[in-house]
């Protein structure tokens, strides 16, 4: 037989599948993978049903259900002023995930340089790289995760085709402001770059701020590639469902690709969204939802020596753990599994060289009594 050459020849287990594990090993409270674990809405559960009922079981349309792109596009109008065309803007895609490696293969050839921001979703650099492309990583500033644009700027090159960005931020809930898009719009027509934004968290901010979107923005939306999640808006992780909006000249060559990678997404899901996103309550509640889950994880953990950084968006909060021990985040986080029977994930795991500030992230989107009783195993472990 031929020999197989990896394409990911650096890629293994991911932190996420090692903790995971290692949680039901030690019957851990798992507040390391980003899922609720309460219920969904009743309500769109029974739109899908009906679809199904109805006999809505076969193709939809490639780019997506008509009637829910029509939905999406009104929807990003009320929030973000723009007319997008949903016939030739918006694409329905299986998650975020998707969304994002389609955009990046649409644009990425062998030997074009794409900057991101570390830390960063996991998925990104095996992205780039199996497109043949060059991840080029821009730390941000700890420990507040601001970016250094005058860095930035100097790691551009005349391959650089692409910068990536995530706000609200995985992992550390940071959101862009108003000056960190008035860089990126200079920076990308300074040297005429292609934009993806991962903006899957759009309506998980928190304490009255804002989220800029690429799409509020006329000059850089020309030039972008925006992709969501329903998943992350209506708590349904599973069902694998998101978008992708760009300019109708992009998005015709992201659609060649799509096509031939999954072609539709399952239709009674998109019936569904589509009767269900009539309700903008929905979606615009989310924020002072989740909040209180932020808040409430934060008063309890008040309880440990663990000290909170800032989060403004995500369904995380990262806690520092510096000033008690000296151990590394990957050592940090096993033994809390072990021994204090909660499960974090080490930040370390989202840098692609070392890289430790000793700090965990947590998820909080998780029913109170989730959070209460990692709250209590974290007090009695730091307070025998």
């Amino acid at each position: 037989m031929p020999p197989l050459h990896s394409k990911l020849p650096q890629v293994g287990t991911t932190i996420f599948t090692e903790m995971s594990l290692l949680a039901q090993r030690h019957q851990a409270v798992n507040l390391g993978q980003g899922f609720p674990d309460f219920e969904m809405s009743p309500v769109l559960i029974q739109h899908v049903h009906e679809a199904m009922q109805s006999g809505q079981n076969q193709y939809v349309h490639m780019c997506g259900l008509p009637t829910l792109r029509e939905r999406i596009a009104e929807k990003v109008n009320r929030a973000y002023g723009f007319q997008v065309d949903p016939e030739t803007e918006i694409t329905i895609t299986p998650g975020g995930t998707y969304a994002l490696y389609t955009a990046i293969t649409t644009l990425i050839q062998p030997g074009d340089e794409v900057i991101y921001f570390e830390p960063a979703y996991d998925s990104y650099v095996p992205n780039i790289e199996i497109n043949g492309g060059i991840p080029v990583a821009i730390p941000l500033s700890f420990p507040h995760y601001s970016i250094d644009w005058n860095y930035v700027k100097a790691r551009v090159t005349n391959r650089t085709k692409a910068i990536l960005i995530n706000t609200p931020h995985n992992p550390t809930g940071k959101l862009f402001s108003t000056a960190d898009m008035e860089q990126l719009r200079n920076l990308a027509e300074e040297h005429d770059l292609w934009v993806i934004s991962d903006e899957v968290y759009e309506h998980l901010v928190y304490d009255n701020q804002v989220h800029h979107s690429i799409l509020a923005d006329p000059i850089l939306r020309k030039r972008s590639f925006a992709c969501y999640s329903f998943g992350k808006v209506y708590h349904c992780t599973g069902w694998k469902t998101g978008y992708c909006i760009g300019p109708a000249d992009m998005m015709r060559e992201f659609r060649k690709v799509h096509q031939f990678l999954v072609f539709t997404c399952h239709g009674p899901t998109q019936h569904g969204l589509a009767e269900f996103l009539k309700d903008e309550s929905a979606y615009l509640e989310l924020g002072q939802f989740l909040q209180k889950k932020r808040d409430h994880f934060r008063k309890g953990m008040e309880q440990t020596p663990l000290k909170p950084l800032p989060s403004s968006g995500s369904y995380f909060q990262l806690y520092s753990f510096g000033e008690i021990s000296a151990e590394s985040e990957r050592e940090f986080a096993i033994r809390l599994t072990e021994q204090a029977g909660v499960t974090a994930i080490p930040v370390s795991a989202f840098y692609q060289k070392p890289t430790d500030h000793q700090v965990l992230r947590f998820c909080f989107a998780k029913r109170e009594d989730t959070l209460d009783e990692a709250i209590e195993r974290l007090a009695r472990f730091f307070n025998p």
